[in-house]
């Protein structure tokens, strides 16, 4: 197992909250985060002894924060804020999500800005490292004063109360607790609201879906240029000059790609000279790297904006250094919400594109020679016939995808809470949509490999053969149909698994 992430006064990476959240890491506090903690926990408690109201120490919350609420009855506060918000409906969310949330809270609350007591935040980093995986489900967020009932069930389960999973199994979070030596959490004043008010759930499923798309728009270039090279295709268009007459750097990110994928191909090679009367190639083939690169682009903004959340310390209220205790609106979703619907848009778009050079493929008009749906024998087989519907069908659900979730707000807590971001349901349609991009993908994928194979005795370039070879251990060649559902996962599969790249 890896070295545990280190959680400070110094922002963590995204590949750290991949590791964490994802591979199952665990974390460690710093010396200067628990100093830091301890500070301004003394803050705290430095004006919960003063007469006058502070938000979130000494009032209510929300559209009730106009009342005081008296010393004896702020524990009893605390409690009941994480109860009551811990309203969440619908099915669990996947574990890596929650061990995002809870990375990215601890990530918060060791900056030492929101006065929680150092046994809170290391009964927290405890439970990260003892795998407990509190219950979180799809409802309850609207992506502004945190992502509140999500965490709220995480903070439910640090108290003792509601249930976790451990190895995927679903227990009483006192009993896991216990049975990790953990000591269920007592919530002192600001405790309750600091473990609740903030944006990591959209930011850890950013995160994650980004790192798959960086992966995937690599297989988009992979796929593009088996189809192209299968379809008699020229690699001229991904000449390095013509890209840097428009010089945006996904661009020439993809077309350099796409160009080394076919550099040794005996089948572009064979159609180079002067008898190809083909002057130019469809959009799809022709322009994907300007498609693949205005994506990746818009992939690198969105990376931006998450290393920026990273270096965030979100809470509401904070604790200054010089012990102030201020209100503010960081809590507020929008500037995750903004780019986590904007990465919808290309992912139905890279989507669309490798969908129409599937179809180019299997239509006999204009395949350049090869037969019908690549079929072994049209009219008796139906070859991939029905692997593009599949396509079409989550192409068409992606497009509705890239609606934005981000113009919609309703507002809430009595009008306190008048403009919300949306920005967990963005999150949550977007991880939707990074698994629609993967079975577009794999079956261009199965289509350009048999394809290419069908184009025989001609040999393809290194790169592309190589991914022919992977794909082959797992789904067999051209021939008679057979039940492609299989065939369609496994190809999935090896795309997540890294097997190709």
């Amino acid at each position: 197992m890896a070295e545990p992430v280190a959680l400070g006064l110094t922002p963590i990476s995204r590949a750290d909250v991949v590791a964490v959240a994802r591979d199952g890491v665990g974390v460690r506090l710093t010396d200067d985060a628990l100093r830091a903690v301890a500070r301004s926990r003394e803050h705290i408690e430095r004006l919960a002894s003063r007469p006058e109201p502070t938000y979130g120490v000494s009032t209510g919350f929300g559209a009730l924060a106009v009342r005081h609420i008296p010393p004896v009855r702020r524990t009893a506060l605390q409690h009941a804020v994480v109860r009551s918000h811990a309203a969440g409906a619908g099915p669990e969310v996947e574990a890596e999500v929650v061990r995002g949330l809870m990375l990215l809270r601890l990530r918060t609350l060791a900056m030492g800005h929101s006065g929680v007591k150092t046994s809170t935040v290391e009964a927290l980093a405890g439970m990260i490292n003892a795998g407990i995986v509190p219950v979180v489900q799809e409802y309850g967020s609207l992506g502004c004063s945190g992502d509140l009932a999500p965490l709220s069930s995480i903070a439910l389960a640090l108290t003792g109360e509601g249930d976790v999973r451990v190895d995927g199994v679903l227990r009483p979070a006192a009993d896991a607790l216990r049975e990790a030596g953990i000591t269920p959490v007592s919530l002192a004043e600001k405790e309750g609201l600091a473990l609740i008010n903030g944006t990591d759930g959209m930011l850890g499923m950013l995160i994650m879906a980004s790192a798959d798309l960086r992966k995937l728009m690599k297989i988009a270039d992979l796929t593009a240029a088996m189809t192209i090279e299968a379809l008699l295709g020229t690699d001229r268009v991904f000449q390095a000059e013509l890209h840097a007459l428009r010089p945006h750097p996904g661009q020439g990110e993809s077309a350099r790609r796409m160009a080394e994928i076919l550099a040794d191909s005996e089948i572009v090679a064979s159609h180079r000279g002067p008898d190809c009367t083909r002057v130019q190639d469809a959009y799809s083939m022709r322009c994907s790297p300007q498609v693949h690169g205005a994506a990746l682009d818009t992939l690198t903004h969105a990376e931006l904006v998450a290393d920026r959340e990273l270096a965030s310390a979100v809470d509401n209220p904070v604790v200054l250094a010089d012990g102030r205790v201020e209100s503010n609106g960081n809590f507020h979703g929008a500037p995750i919400a903004y780019v986590l619907d904007f990465l919808a848009i290309p992912v139905a778009d890279v989507a669309s594109m490798a969908e129409r050079r599937t179809d180019r493929m299997l239509d006999v008009s204009r395949s350049h020679g090869l037969p019908a749906f690549l079929a072994d024998d049209p009219g008796v087989d139906s070859g991939h016939m029905i692997a593009h519907y599949t396509q079409a069908a989550v192409v068409a659900e992606l497009k509705r995808l890239a609606v934005p979730a981000s113009v919609d707000s309703i507002p809430t807590s009595a009008m306190q809470e008048d403009h919300v971001s949306m920005g967990w349901a963005a999150a949550r349609k977007l991880r939707k949509a990074v698994d629609g991009l993967t079975t577009v993908l794999a079956i261009e994928l199965l289509t350009a490999a048999r394809a290419l194979d069908l184009r025989a005795p001609l040999k393809p370039s290194t790169a592309t053969a190589a991914a022919v070879a992977a794909l082959r251990t797992r789904v067999p060649g051209p021939g008679p149909d057979r039940h492609l559902a299989p065939e369609i996962a496994a190809a999935e599969e090896l795309i997540r698994s890294g097997g190709i790249k």
